[in-house]
């Protein structure tokens, strides 16, 4: 009898999931609000899914319930609230104006919107393959997050500053699908999981995370936006650098 295996019992552990679940439901509240026209509050809603994909992991981890169901759930969850909600959210903003010009001209703007999806769950399904393989100190590619974050974030500042989506369709054509080529890139981002929060830091460090804070609540729509735009533009940066270093 004490040969037998005992076969784990069945179900998902509660308290990560939970988290996944409520980014799943800001990246749906995201769509719904993107198409009614209140592109704030879905620009919001996006960020509040980042906050919480950051999350979920890391409750995991702390509570040691990682298991693979959540890290599906939680690719899945991610899709939609950094793959479809951020191209729904520009097309609604932008880019569904572009049927004005022609019938074509129209087609490529949802094409663009669809391209930008396409590439998100590439990125999503190359990760999870990926994930044993690589350095943990890079991503490949721009991650989704960050991707909607500039997405969202042009969206967010414009609407804003009372910059009508219809005025820019090609700055917000352009931002879409390099947005989406960002995402499947052989581009290396800094993931930053070498940081180690229990670790001593300078002083100044934590000034620093005081000022970032403190410049998001006076104009979030701006300081969000470039903080992610800077760190989209960091990949392509570091990699020309490293070409021309190497010709050099």
């Amino acid at each position: 009898m004490n040969d037998i295996k005992k076969t784990p019992p069945k179900g998902i552990y509660l308290l990560p999931n939970l988290v996944t679940t409520a980014a799943l439901f800001s990246g749906f509240y995201a769509i719904l609000a993107g198409i009614n026209g209140q592109f704030e509050k879905a620009a919001i809603a996006v960020f509040i899914a980042m906050i919480l994909d950051g999350l979920d992991g890391r409750v995991a981890r702390w509570t040691n319930t990682q298991s693979e169901f959540g890290e599906q759930y939680d690719s899945l969850s991610d899709l939609i609230s950094f793959g479809l909600a951020p191209a729904l959210i520009m097309f609604q903003w932008a880019l569904v104006y572009m049927k004005d010009v022609s019938i074509a001209w129209g087609k490529f703007g949802w094409m663009a919107a669809f391209i930008y999806v396409a590439c998100a769950a590439l990125r999503l399904a190359r990760f999870n393959v990926q994930i044993e393989e690589v350095d943990k100190r890079y991503f490949i590619g721009l991650p989704s997050p960050s991707a909607a974050g500039i997405m969202v974030g042009m969206v967010w500042i414009l609407h804003d500053l009372d910059v009508s989506g219809k005025a820019i369709q090609i700055p917000a054509l352009i931002m879409t699908i390099g947005a989406g080529l960002l995402m499947v890139s052989n581009v290396k981002y800094c993931s930053f999981k070498d940081f180690d929060l229990k670790s001593k830091v300078p002083h100044i460090v934590i000034l620093g995370v005081v000022l970032s804070f403190a410049l998001i609540q006076i104009d979030p729509p701006k300081v969000l936006f470039l903080i992610f735009f800077a760190y989209a533009l960091s990949g392509p940066y570091f990699w020309i650098r490293h070409k021309y270093k190497k010709t050099a």
